[in-house]
């Protein structure tokens, strides 16, 4: 890890939290992109339980700038959608696709975050949810707890958690890979179906360094709260962009434009749901492995892939401008970027080649590219071999 992303108290390999769930039981099936539990509910035999929690990060700290800034709400709902999406598409993985029961968590300084951003949160988590549904994806919020916990929080995080039960029959283990099997990767970046407007394809992951390596140093004299005071100061807020500044993009589903670099950044994270039911639907036999690239990038799949086996992705998505904006402003090398971020797809598919072609087709249909990123190959020097820019790279 790069000595910067350190020196900011992050990581995006998280070695040492591995390290203390490694003794832990991994469930059912082991292999599998999320833990999944027995029914301990109805100890029904032919179901499974999958529980998750995860949230926005610091994302919302983002939020908050540009809401202080511009007085902009809206930037809330997004943060309440990627609370959602970061638990969703994780449990897709495995196959789940709901019903969802979804609880709500939000820790505030009640001195800097009003009630109407608290009322923004939950009305957003209540549309997001409604969205869902309308895509024949069923969900519900339980309810939540908001607390006032200023002692540790100098904004506010947002998170949630997920509960579903499932068929054992439709869990996709991941314990049938094999070399020859290619990833099909979709991409993060466009205006999907069930988008309204373009999507930069951040994500929530990778917040950290994308705000400080973005936004110009007068963040830092004029928000101290949305940053540790602790820090060196040659790691905050670092870069010469205000979040007003323009970004142009080109896509063909969303068309040529511009967005501010904080609504860029801010982009709601995707949900690939829709397009995943339908690929379920139809493919669930050819499916071996899915994996959600969020913490660890495009270096997520070395969590799942077994000892006897190497990747290598030669034919990945060009840079989306976001990430080509952050590497130039913050010269982070490739190598850095590819592990940070998911830098152009956050979803990829495990298949056979010509299952691969069809779920290509599948994406196109409902406006999202898809396109073969790489293939599985038998173990080599490394395990994961990434062709970025000019340059390939290995990771162990």
């Amino acid at each position: 890890m790069s000595d910067k992303y350190a020196r900011r108290g992050v990581s995006s390999a998280k070695e040492d939290v591995h390290a203390a769930i490694s003794g832990l039981s991994k469930g059912v099936y082991p292999n599998a992109f999320c833990k999944i539990l027995p029914d301990l509910i109805s100890g029904d035999p032919n179901k499974c339980l999958v529980m998750h929690a995860d949230g926005a990060g610091t994302k919302s700290s983002l939020a908050y700038l540009v809401w202080k800034e511009t007085g902009d709400l809206s930037v809330w709902k997004g943060i309440a959608q990627d609370a959602i999406v970061m638990n969703t598409d994780d449990l897709m993985c495995v196959g789940a696709l709901g019903p969802y029961v979804f609880s709500s968590a939000i820790g505030r300084n009640k001195n800097r975050i009003p009630g109407e951003v608290v009322a923004a949160i939950i009305q957003g988590t209540k549309e997001c949810i409604e969205h869902l549904n309308q895509w024949g994806i069923e969900a519900e919020l339980a309810g939540g707890e908001t607390a006032d916990v200023g002692d540790l929080v100098q904004t506010v995080i947002v998170d949630s958690t997920l509960v579903s039960l499932m068929s054992r029959k439709n869990v996709i283990a991941m314990d049938a890979l094999a070399a020859g099997q290619v990833i099909v990767g979709f991409e993060s970046e466009g205006c999907a179906a069930w988008e309204t407007g373009y999507n930069a394809g951040m994500g929530s992951n990778g917040l950290t360094s994308a705000r400080h390596d973005v936004l110009s140093s007068v963040y830092r004299t004029k928000y101290p709260e949305t940053f540790d005071g602790q820090l060196p100061e040659d790691v905050v807020y670092t870069g010469n962009a205000s979040i007003t500044d323009l970004l142009s993009y080109s896509h063909p589903y969303a068309g040529n434009g511009t967005m501010a670099m904080g609504k860029a950044i801010l982009s709601p994270t995707r949900t690939y749901l829709p397009l995943v039911k339908h690929l379920l639907k139809e493919f669930a036999g050819h499916i071996k492995g899915m994996i959600h690239c969020s913490g660890g990038g495009q270096t997520k799949i070395l969590h799942f892939l077994p000892e006897h086996l190497s990747v290598i992705k030669d034919n990945l998505f060009e840079v989306p401008p976001l990430f080509a904006a952050i590497h130039q402003q913050s010269g982070t090398s490739w190598q850095e970027m590819y592990r940070v971020f998911n830098m152009g797809h956050r979803l990829e598919v495990i298949t056979d080649e010509k299952t691969a072609l069809q779920l290509v087709a599948l994406g196109d249909s409902l406006r999202i590219r898809g396109r073969v990123v790489g293939k599985l190959v038998p173990r080599h020097t490394h395990r994961l071999t990434l062709h970025a820019p000019g340059e390939v790279i290995g990771y162990q």
